[in-house]
């Protein structure tokens, strides 16, 4: 647990969370992507939709606290990350990553996950962590379609 922060519990998401995180999504990516999707509004009915279909995936985890969010998928890759701008910096992006990793090293697989390749704030974070980029690309799903990286975990790295 870092200073400065109370303790948290993580849980597991339910299909009545669906609204919070697509809330919570919003909050995080309208500031630390605003310089990526600029005045373009963001896709409330479609990441709605994409919350709804990912909980009732039985080969999602989804887990949550009141002001973050990770998930990822049975086939090893980190799907979400979200925390809420007015915690960055407490730790709790980290401790996402730290769930999802400990989970997908659990099944066997190598960490990979898909990131924006102008999201500094999450690369930076990944990089600390260990993350490498493998050399694949493509488009994210909303417009303007930014380039996104694929990053893996070969060696699990705890930071400094």
């Amino acid at each position: 647990m870092d200073r400065g922060r109370a303790a948290v519990t993580w849980r597991t998401a339910t299909a009545e969370d669906a609204v919070a995180l697509r809330d919570l999504e919003r909050a995080a990516n309208l500031v630390g992507l605003a310089h990526v999707f600029g005045d373009l509004p963001f896709p409330d009915e479609g990441v709605l939709a994409r919350w709804q279909e990912t909980l009732a995936d039985p080969s999602v985890t989804v887990m949550v606290t009141p002001v973050a969010f990770t998930s990822w998928d049975a086939g090893g890759r980190l799907r979400h990350l979200a925390v809420h701008p007015d915690h960055w910096g407490t730790g709790l992006a980290r401790e996402g990553v730290e769930l999802a990793v400990t989970s997908i090293r659990g099944s066997g697989r190598v960490p990979r996950l898909w990131v924006l390749a102008d999201n500094h704030l999450a690369r930076g974070l990944y990089d600390h962590l260990g993350w490498r980029p493998t050399g694949r690309t493509q488009q994210a799903e909303w417009p303007p379609y930014p380039q996104e990286l694929e990053l893996a975990l070969t060696e699990f790295a705890h930071g400094g």
